[in-house]
C-alpha cells in the first residue's frame, strides 16, 4: 500500500514505515502529526485518485528529527572586473517516520 501525499507544498509518495525527509515543519520531536492532503491511495491494486484530494483518506506520521542539509555553495564571478562574491546555504529539514496510511 502506498499513497501520493502534499506535505509542506511537496508532492511525496509514502509506504508505511518509510523516512522521509521533508522542509522543517513546526512541530516537536516525537509528536505524532496527521497529513489529509492526500492525493492518490494505492491498496492492492485498488487506485483512488482524488480531485483533488481522496476523500476519507489520512496519512499518520511521527516526527523524529529536525536537521539540516549539506552546504551548498553559491559562487558568483565577472571576469575581468574584479568581482567575486561567495554564499552558503544549509536548508533545514524535518525527518518523519510514517505510521499508517488511512483510506
Amino acid at each position: 500500500m502506498y499513497a501520493i501525499v502534499e506535505i509542506a507544498g511537496q508532492q511525496f509518495n509514502v509506504e508505511k514505515d518509510l523516512k522521509v525527509f521533508v522542509h522543517r515543519l513546526p512541530a516537536e520531536v516525537g509528536e505524532s502529526l496527521e497529513f489529509s492532503k492526500v492525493l492518490l491511495v494505492e491498496n492492492e491494486g485498488n487506485v483512488k485518485v482524488g480531485t483533488p484530494v481522496v476523500e476519507g483518506a489520512l496519512i499518520k506520521a511521527k516526527v523524529l528529527e529536525h536537521t539540516r542539509g549539506d552546504k551548498v555553495l553559491v559562487f558568483k564571478k565577472k571576469r575581468r572586473k574584479g568581482y567575486q562574491k561567495m554564499n552558503g546555504h544549509r536548508q533545514s529539514f524535518t525527518q518523519i517516520l510514517v505510521e499508517e496510511i488511512v483510506g
